[in-house]
């Protein structure tokens, strides 16, 4: 090796890093030039100084507290636990079920009770019970429900706009006595039951048809209502904007 080359190893050479055969180079190399070897003492005395003369001191105990649990911390982060992993997966799809049967509940719910709507419609033509008070007059109407069911429905004539009032009656909805209003359309009988809403906003007609019936339902001031009639749909949309007023 030139002395350039030296000169590059002398700090390996004071750490005890080279091989026993360049090592031996260097040494050797020491004894014949005063340069080299004055860095090389001066190497070392930076290195003593380093590592033995430089004052320590201990870190205060909350601050080697905050360390420690910032180690755990990024540990625990950095941990992959495939039984959390699982863990989750089954929570995930246990409230993916839950929603699934929430859902094919409350529809099979709302297909039973508008089953139930067509056949009290229906019933209320065949046996000749299509009121218990018969009259137009609101005002009379409303009162007669009074002391037999435990909500006010709102009642009103709709003579002036093709859809006058009939009359009113009890009737069985949902496990419930509800109330059946009941108005008339070019000698086309319109029902519409209404009853108590639970945790129902409110929200627009949406019509269905079943066994050649048009059904709209909607909530509306903590009522649900379903009026129901042979009517075509776009009188019985008309009429359902009506009452919704």
């Amino acid at each position: 090796m030139n002395h350039d080359e030296i000169r590059e190893l002398l700090h390996a050479y004071a750490d005890g890093e080279l091989d026993l055969i360049n090592a031996r180079a260097i040494e050797q190399h020491l004894c014949t030039c005063e340069e080299c070897r004055g860095a090389e003492e001066q190497i070392r005395a930076l290195r003593q100084a380093l590592t033995s003369d430089s004052p320590s001191y201990r870190a205060p105990a909350h601050l080697r507290r905050k360390i420690n649990a910032a180690v755990r911390r990024e540990a625990k982060e950095k941990t992959f636990s495939p039984w959390l992993a699982f863990a989750v997966g089954a929570a995930c799809a246990v409230i993916a079920i839950a929603l699934v049967f929430f859902q094919t509940t409350r529809v099979s719910r709302e297909n039973a009770i508008v089953d139930q709507v067509i056949a009290n419609h229906v019933r209320s033509l065949l046996a000749t019970h299509l009121v218990d008070i018969a009259s137009s007059d609101q005002h009379t109407v409303k009162p007669w429900f009074d002391g037999k069911i435990d909500f006010a429905p709102d009642v009103h004539d709709f003579s002036m706009s093709g859809f006058p009032l009939v009359g009113g009656r009890l009737d069985y909805l949902d496990g419930k006595t509800v109330v059946a209003l009941v108005y008339q359309r070019n000698k086309h009988p319109i029902n519409v039951f209404i009853m108590p809403a639970t945790g129902s906003s409110d929200s627009s007609p949406a019509l269905s048809t079943h066994r050649g019936y048009n059904i709209f339902s909607w909530a509306r001031r903590d009522m649900r209502y379903w009026a129901v009639s042979d009517l075509n749909e776009t009188e019985l949309r008309q009429f359902a904007g009506i009452l919704i007023r």
